[in-house]
């Protein structure tokens, strides 16, 4: 028999249509021969299953079921490619534990912290991981530039703590720009983090669990077009996403066993993509993605292929190890 498989997407965030156009390639791409796969839109108003034709039937939070047609409908297992909230910071992970449904990304602590990247890199450091020197702010906090800047240098970026995708981020050349970088970054979230600028090879990895294995895929160099890897360049083509990445036999060893070793430390499961800068040969942690973009054109299905592994046989594979 046929599992049922919700394929989650949209969300309440700016990464809302991203995550719309993930969800839809992974019904593209899911065997119809293996699984009944049901699209499911979440948003802060509804959710509800949109059929072929377009209509919307809702879903029933208090089981996460579908009434169709006379059946109702319970899944087996949820594809969750929702990025940011509820989808990335543990919301929906939570939910589903609590209802005993199996998910494909990692479990809600999980989420939520790597989701914050604060208090991510925070954890991470006691275990010798390199991340560039930060500052944090609160909504409501006082801001006083020339400390900020004399802690972490010219140029700084600026960032939304928990948000993805580059939204509600800037890179700041002058103290004097900094607080409307601040301000961009606060409607976006209310916690911000304000970094140090790393001059090196930015890197993506994507981490896997694949066939009971965890998996580094092959590395992806990220050359912007643009100042840094913002909105623009990672999704409207003004950058260039190079797989394999151009780097030396030893600056790939030292960055492949890092991501893994982040991947175990956390307990990761599922799909994640997490983003390094290379300075000389010593890879520097930016952030964890847990619920990483999947379109044909997002970087983690292109390292897949590279691998040798379809998009059939990667979503078909984050459903197998779910339900294993």
């Amino acid at each position: 028999m046929k599992k049922n498989i919700a394929i989650i997407m949209g969300g309440h965030s700016s990464e809302h249509d991203i995550s719309i156009k993930s969800g839809n390639v992974v019904y593209q791409y899911l065997s119809k021969e293996k699984y009944r796969t049901f699209r499911i839109h979440i948003t802060e108003n509804k959710w509800v299953y949109l059929s072929e034709d377009g209509s919307e039937i809702p879903i029933d939070k208090s089981d996460f079921s579908l009434k169709m047609e006379g059946e109702k409908i319970h899944f087996d297992c949820v594809f969750n490619a929702i990025h940011g909230t509820p989808g990335e910071d543990g919301i929906m992970q939570a939910y589903f534990q609590l209802l005993g449904i199996p998910q494909t990304s990692c479990a809600h602590y999980q989420a939520a912290l790597t989701f914050n990247k604060r208090d991510l890199l925070s954890v991470l450091k006691p275990f010798g991981i390199k991340c560039a020197k930060s500052y944090y702010i609160n909504e409501g906090d006082s801001i006083n530039a020339d400390e900020i800047i004399n802690h972490v240098g010219l140029p700084c970026f600026v960032k939304a703590n928990r948000a993805g995708s580059s939204y509600g981020i800037s890179k700041v050349y002058k103290t004097e720009d900094l607080d409307e970088a601040i301000q961009k970054s606060l409607k976006e979230d209310h916690q911000v983090l304000i970094e140090s600028f790393l001059e090196g090879t930015e890197v993506s990895v994507g981490v896997i669990t694949y066939r009971g294995e965890v998996k580094v895929l092959p590395l992806t160099e990220i050359v912007s077009e643009n100042d840094f890897f913002d909105y623009e360049a990672k999704y409207l083509g003004q950058s260039q996403e190079i797989t394999p990445a151009r780097i030396s036999e030893v600056q790939e060893k030292n960055v492949i066993q890092l991501a893994a070793k982040i991947y175990k430390i956390l307990g990761l499961k599922g799909y994640t993509r997490s983003e390094f800068i290379l300075l000389g040969d010593e890879p520097y942690l930016l952030e964890v993605n847990t619920t990483p973009g999947l379109t044909e054109e997002s970087i983690l299905p292109q390292q897949a292929q590279a691998a040798g592994i379809s998009l059939e046989e990667l979503f078909h594979s984050a459903i197998e190890e779910t339900l294993r």
